[in-house]
């Protein structure tokens, strides 16, 4: 068996993983899902492409593998939402929790093995803040229940922040019941118009943070092989999950290994609302795009390395999964395109931290040689998930689809967007342009469009 070799965020270092259960070879990951009450967003899109890719060299490498990934559904963003709205919070949860199921799916991202639910689970957070209370890491002060930061000196251990920056990153209100400017909140008190359960400490809600720590346990437990997230999780939820979880159990670890995926830019910028280019994977995958290419563009850095989402990645991804298509055979089911060897280099630079861009590379070897060790190598990044027909017939179909009338009014929205400062819904325009195989170009003249 190929070892895999993973940067563990804990250790700040390259380590061969070993699961946790070496003789059942049983591997366990827990990762960070979405706070479910608006479109997922192309950085959401990375963490979940990143992990699932994980579980899919998992899955090859050992017999099973669990992978959880919660839902967050009680969040202050939620009850926000539900307000403005007039409408119960579950209204807001379930639509966007399927919605963003529904729009991973469409990125051949795989249904976690155990999807729970936050509010499935206020039981079991109750249980642990009144444990962690017992064991002198928590206190109740104002109808809050806090965790006791210095009650745990390994505090700082994965983020590797010091005093003065865990304060300043934790970007917490210095409230005058805490008895530490670190301390982070379990529990706090609910309002009448908001939801709500029951506990030792009066009618409330769990903070954020303990909901991945009770999850994890139920269903990983103790102490499990891979926790996994956005690299802007590290501090301070990752940092809060890992004191609170080890002064729960008595454990010295939580994970013993913590994976994280790097930033997301947009076109070279931070993607913010206030510059209007947050990128939604609904409004992509609506307007034509396929699935699979917004895949290969989000797995074409690696995944330690901060990401630039472009327009030109994005068509580039898309013309190169059409030449991956070209080499597959008609009717490949009755091909000999069944089960068939990875090639090993391919196989040695996934199992290398995980090295899409070198692998991805190959792939482009073996397009040109052997169809059959393409497909058999792509389908653990998850790429050529469709019959190669169907996908001929599809892109066929949305290339030229439009008229050229059509298209002079779409290009006048574009620049009424762009002059309007609203690049979200210019760089839309474009994008479903360009899955018509309609190319604009901007110049000193004005804004002209081609056929590809």
């Amino acid at each position: 068996m190929s070892k895999l070799i993973l940067q563990n965020s804990l250790t700040r270092a390259k380590e061969i993983f070993i699961p946790a259960d070496p003789t059942h070879q049983q591997v366990k990951m827990y990762v960070c899902g979405p706070t479910v009450y608006n479109y997922a967003h192309i950085g959401n899109a990375r963490a979940a492409v990143v992990f699932d890719m994980l579980r899919r060299v998992l899955q090859h490498l050992y017999p099973k593998v669990t992978h959880v990934a919660n839902i967050t559904d009680i969040d202050d963003k939620i009850i926000e939402a539900a307000n403005k709205q007039g409408v119960p919070i579950a209204d807001i949860t379930e639509k966007y929790a399927a919605i963003y199921n529904a729009d991973m799916g469409s990125l051949g991202v795989l249904t976690p093995t155990i999807q729970p639910k936050a509010t499935d689970h206020v039981e079991g957070m109750i249980a642990m803040i009144n444990d962690l209370i017992d064991k002198g890491h928590a206190y109740e002060k104002e109808g809050h229940v806090l965790f006791y930061v210095p009650s745990y000196p390994e505090y700082g251990v994965l983020s590797g922040r010091n005093r003065d920056e865990q304060i300043a990153g934790a970007r917490v209100e210095i409230a005058p019941y805490k008895k530490d400017p670190a301390d982070f909140v379990l529990w706090k008190p609910s309002g009448k118009s908001q939801p709500g359960w029951d506990s030792p400490w009066g009618y409330g809600r769990p903070g954020w943070h303990i909901e991945c720590s009770v999850m994890a346990r139920q269903y990983l437990g103790d102490v499990f092989d891979i926790h996994g997230g956005g690299l802007d999780l590290t501090f301070p939820h990752h940092e809060n999950e890992i004191a609170q979880s080890c002064c729960a159990t008595g454990c010295d670890k939580f994970a013993n290994m913590w994976i994280h995926n790097g930033f997301v830019t947009v076109e070279g910028e931070k993607m913010s609302k206030s510059l209007g280019n947050v990128i939604l994977v609904h409004d992509m995958i609506e307007d034509g795009i396929p699935g699979e290419a917004i895949r290969l563009a989000l797995l074409s850095t690696h995944y330690r390395q901060p990401f630039d989402w472009t327009e030109k990645g994005l068509q580039q991804a898309v013309k190169t999964l059409d030449k991956w298509y070209d080499c597959l055979p008609h009717d490949e089911e009755n091909n000999g395109m069944g089960e068939t060897q990875i090639d090993d280099e391919f196989l040695s630079a996934l199992c290398d931290d995980l090295n899409t861009p070198l692998a991805i590379s190959i792939l482009h070897k073996l397009a040109k040689n052997d169809p059959a060790k393409l497909r058999a190598a792509a389908n653990i990044l998850g790429f050529l998930q469709t019959p190669a027909d169907s996908w001929r017939a599809l892109r066929k179909k949305t290339h030229h689809t439009i008229n050229d009338a059509d298209i002079d009014v779409l290009v006048s929205k574009r620049n009424q967007a762009r002059a309007d400062k609203n690049f979200a819904e210019a760089d839309h325009i474009r994008d479903h342009l360009a899955s018509l195989g309609v190319v604009i170009k901007d110049g000193p003249d004005g804004t002209s469009w081609t056929y590809e």
